[in-house]
């Protein structure tokens, strides 16, 4: 094709050469010659070389570029340079008979320069050239020859000479053109390779190895761009949607079946995702969502793919089931940026996981309200002097038998200066997200064991851990070392947990809970009967007591509600396990307590949580403490 191409820009030329050639021989001898040899012959030649150009110079078509086709008209080229060199020669010679010597210098110069311009005009197609050059050279040598004249024998030799030094030029010059394109068809393809590998590699950078989901990167990417293409008034929805319960699946069955559930999940959201949305996975079990449309479209989607989730999964032998919880944010309403997008998403995901698990949770004003309290409080928390600032309060447990106190629960409190008093729940939970809370954890047991020393020495108090301070090997070497500094006796410390903070590495935290217990330091199961499991808790973890959950009090007016008190008292004793129960706020509820069996109580009814010089004046009153040696 290169080949046919080039040879389409030189054929014109020739054609124009050999027209103009032949008029201006025509012209020298329309004196001498016959009118058939003047006029006739060359207005037939030059009209055929004329159509012929006119041919070549039409412009090309999809079919001209076809291989075969222009195949076809490179062999009717060699066989239309041979019939027009054997013309124009032959009109030559025949022109030669007639003149005197100028007329007959003239024949050979235009046999020799003719011949030489066709050469260099048919240098991409050689084969024809060296053909035309035999042909005409040939031709003109043979006439000399019978002729006999030697002059146009030195003519027709030093033109063939000088033909076969062109040719040889030319033959170099067409296999370098030949290696040139081979090799630009090599780099072309070399080119085109690169560009599928890059398109390639750009794919895979965009597409997660594991479900073969679209990935972060694409996720982001394609949120940026639709941000760049959209209106401000364009509403569409980023979402977030995170599987419940797949850790303890993938820790029980293995990461290899983890995987398995993870193509299976992806493969469901991807045959559920509508055409107007687009489906990620951003990493771990996390998903991403965008929607086009507003809220009602958005969840729409999210629910539907929530749906396919929950769907049971067979993974070889075994039958297993995720949850999953979605959080949703509207673009303009919530934000107009990527990143405030995406944080206010995954914010309305985090409130779904701990206030409305396993639904899909919608960006709102109170959502906004609320996140906007947490970034105030994330930054004065960030720059608190927590020994100055933190403090504890101590709430009274007693005897139900004649109310002594025989311990105390320290309980945390924030007090700062720039935003007032803190409740204790959001102190955790922004010491968690700005990453000071085991400093906040370390600072309150440094104020516990310092109560407990002016405490009186009967007197235990109750400490409170999360299950970040649990599974932190760090902050476990902290309390046993500031403990020891102490000279505080452990069998004085009580260590109170909530089950729901210890699923996530429950074996963990059973191994922490028994270095504690090594000391001897006391544990007890705060809030029982609201966690995941309760029963298998009380067996596999290193318990002493459990707290019944303050909701249970309030169901002691109640014959059913006494029942079920009664029974978990029943459950713990079988276990030897103490039990105190919380939340009482009457009077009857203590007493009903007392009925069920419960020998401690805790709640406003009996004191509130108070200073630690107001607690220490309640104990001076006689007959306030009392202790055994068995707690």
């Amino acid at each position: 094709m290169a080949q046919y191409l080039r040879l389409r820009e030189h054929i014109p030329p020739l054609y124009v050469l050999l027209s103009i050639n032949a008029a201006v021989l025509a012209f020298t001898h329309r004196m001498l010659a016959p009118a058939l040899l003047v006029y006739t012959v060359p207005a037939m030649l030059i009209a055929a070389c004329l159509f012929r150009m006119m041919i070549w110079r039409r412009p090309v078509t999809q079919h001209d570029l076809q291989p075969e086709v222009a195949q076809a008209r490179l062999r009717r080229t060699h066989i239309l340079a041979i019939v027009l060199a054997l013309a124009f020669v032959a009109w030559a010679l025949a022109l030669d008979r007639y003149g005197g010597p100028y007329e007959h210098g003239h024949v050979a110069v235009f046999i020799s320069v003719t011949v030489l311009g066709c050469v260099f005009c048919l240098s991409f197609l050689p084969r024809a050239a060296v053909m035309v050059s035999v042909t005409v050279l040939g031709t003109f040598m043979l006439y000399t020859l019978l002729t006999g004249t030697s002059v146009l024998m030195a003519i027709a030799t030093n033109i063939a000479l000088v033909s076969v030094g062109i040719l040889k030029m030319l033959r170099d010059s067409y296999h370098s053109f030949v290696n040139l394109e081979a090799s630009q068809r090599a780099l072309d393809a070399e080119r085109r390779q690169a560009q599928a590998l890059g398109e390639e590699n750009a794919r895979l950078a965009q597409t997660d190895a594991l479900t073969g989901m679209p990935n972060r990167r694409f996720f982001f990417a394609t949120l940026e761009s639709l941000l760049e293409r959209s209106d401000a008034g364009d509403t569409f929805s980023v979402g977030l949607i995170d599987l419940d319960r797949f850790k303890p699946i993938n820790d029980t069955h293995g990461h290899a079946h983890g995987d398995r559930l993870l193509q299976i999940i992806g493969d469901r959201m991807t045959g559920s995702c509508p055409a107007d949305a687009i489906v990620a996975r951003l990493g771990g079990d996390e998903f991403g969502l965008i929607v086009m449309g507003g809220a009602q479209r958005g969840e729409a989607v999210a629910n539907d793919l929530c749906r396919a989730i929950r769907e049971p999964a067979r993974i070889g032998d075994s039958m297993v089931t995720v949850g999953c919880s979605a959080g949703l944010a509207v673009h303009p309403q919530a934000a107009g940026s990527a990143d405030l997008l995406f944080d206010r998403a995954d914010f309305a995901l985090y409130h779904a996981k701990n206030q409305k698990r396993g639904q899909c949770v919608l960006f709102s004003q109170e959502l906004e309200r609320l996140i906007r309290t947490e970034q105030a409080l994330d930054s004065a928390l960030q720059a608190a002097d927590l020994p100055r600032e933190l403090s504890l309060n101590f709430q009274p447990i007693v005897s139900t038998d004649d109310l002594e106190t025989i311990g105390v629960e320290c309980l945390a409190r924030w007090r700062s200066p720039r935003l007032g008093d803190i409740a204790p729940e959001l102190l955790i939970a922004s010491a968690e997200r700005v990453g000071r809370g085991r400093e906040v954890t370390i600072t309150l047991f440094d104020k516990a064991l310092a109560a407990l020393a002016v405490l009186p020495p009967a007197l235990r108090a109750s400490f409170n851990l999360s299950g970040n301070d649990i599974c932190n090997p760090e902050t476990i070497d902290a309390l046993l070392t500031r403990l020891v500094a102490s000279g505080c006796d452990p069998r004085r410390l009580l260590i109170e947990i909530t089950e729901s903070s210890l699923i996530s590495e429950f074996d963990t935290a059973s191994a922490a809970l028994e270095r504690l217990r090594e000391t001897g330091m006391r544990i007890a199961l705060d809030d029982f009967g609201t966690g995941y499991s309760s029963l298998s808790s009380l067996h596999q973890l290193p318990l002493d007591m459990v707290k019944i959950d303050r909701s249970f009090a309030t169901r002691l007016d109640e014959a059913a509600g006494r029942r079920l008190i009664t029974a978990i008292r029943h459950l713990a004793r079988s276990l030897s396990l103490e039990c105190v129960i919380e939340g009482i706020e009457t009077e009857s509820q203590l007493v009903s307590a007392r009925l069920a069996g419960f020998s401690l109580a805790q709640g406003y009814f009996i004191a509130r949580p108070m200073t630690l010089d107001a607690m220490l004046a309640r104990l001076e009153q006689p007959g306030e403490v009392r202790w055994s040696a068995a707690g």
